[in-house]
């Protein structure tokens, strides 16, 4: 679209002036063409500083993901290449499941404004309010058997972590497996789901779901207590974008890594993360509650608990909650 190339133009000078002339003579239009687009773009809510001379610059972007704008600022070979911005669906999850089954690549991206059926680990129903946080499912193909996916939730929780503290400076953790903290309060939740034909895994796809910049007064009276966002820690706005593009890339590293030299590095890359190594906490088990030191992982990623009297218990699934 001719707006998209227009914009794509200004954004490449995102603090100084583009003249009406070369966007004319680069997009083969009139000046009065280039002013109509411009307009488009201002119904569409950005904001421009027009200066005789100089041109037109951009001030402000509306506070929707555009997959431009997404794509100028990845920096990814594989994840995000191939991606799709949807305003509103039930779930992101089952978007890319249904693109997984028709052969979609590894590394495509759904991302979604608002999800109205958005679904976290055991079934739970994950808020997720329109332009407020990061609702996206990631498609994966690993060449492996599925009693190593868990160690895929894992590495998911560490690129996400890294990737807030990266963009946001703020000092999140991970609590087993995989949920983002902050102030014991969850900013991110994330579902890794797998689908296995002979043993073999056909695709994982990787849910995550970050609330950005939702405002504490907006969640449901049932979540105030145990969610927070990251507007709500930092005191400010946060770039969707940045943070996306920064997930991507830390997401793409780590796959990397692990392919190449598996899953050590990532498990301890997650230790250094988390919230829960040293931690006393209670987990479910068939015989009821227990409780212990949670002391490390073991090589497939179930969470080491010490129950007492030198007797280590490897937590699989399940919830587990800190004490």
């Amino acid at each position: 679209m001719a707006e998209e190339t227009l914009l794509n133009i200004l954004l490449e000078n995102p603090t100084g002036f583009v003249s009406g002339e070369e966007m004319s003579r680069r997009l083969s239009i009139s000046r009065t063409a280039v002013w109509k687009q411009i307009n488009k773009l201002r119904t569409l809510g950005y904001e421009f500083e027009a200066v005789p001379n100089k041109g037109y610059r951009i001030l402000m972007k509306p506070d929707t993901l555009d997959k431009l704008t997404l794509t100028n600022a990845l920096n990814t070979v594989v994840m995000g290449s191939d991606l799709e911005i949807i305003k509103t669906t039930v779930s992101t999850q089952e978007e890319a499941r249904q693109r997984a089954e028709l052969g979609a690549p590894e590394g495509t991206v759904i991302i979604a404004e608002e999800q109205t059926g958005g679904k976290g680990r055991l079934g739970r129903k994950w808020f997720s309010p329109y332009g407020k946080g990061i609702w996206m499912s990631l498609v994966l193909r690993p060449q492996q058997s599925l009693e190593y996916t868990s160690q895929l939730t894992l590495l998911s929780g560490v690129a996400v972590c890294r990737a807030i503290r990266k963009t946001t400076g703020l000092d999140v953790g991970i609590k087993w497996p995989n949920d983002i903290l902050m102030n014991q309060r969850k900013v991110c939740g994330i579902l890794l789901e797998s689908t296995v034909e002979d043993k073999v895994v056909r695709y994982c796809i990787a849910g995550i779901g970050i609330s950005v910049n939702v405002d504490s007064a907006e969640y449901p009276e049932d979540l105030r207590d145990i969610a927070t966002s990251l507007k709500a820690e930092s005191g400010g706005i946060v770039d969707r974008t940045l943070l996306i593009a920064a997930v991507l890339e830390e997401f793409e590293t780590l796959y990397q890594l692990y392919a190449q030299e598996g899953f050590l590095p990532i498990a301890s890359l997650w230790e250094a993360l988390s919230v829960t190594i040293n931690h006393e906490v209670v987990f479910n088990t068939t015989q009821g509650l227990r409780e212990g030191l949670a002391v490390g992982l073991d090589p497939s990623g179930a969470l080491l608990v010490d129950t007492g009297m030198g007797n280590i218990v490897p937590v699989i699934s399940g919830d587990v909650k800190l004490k």
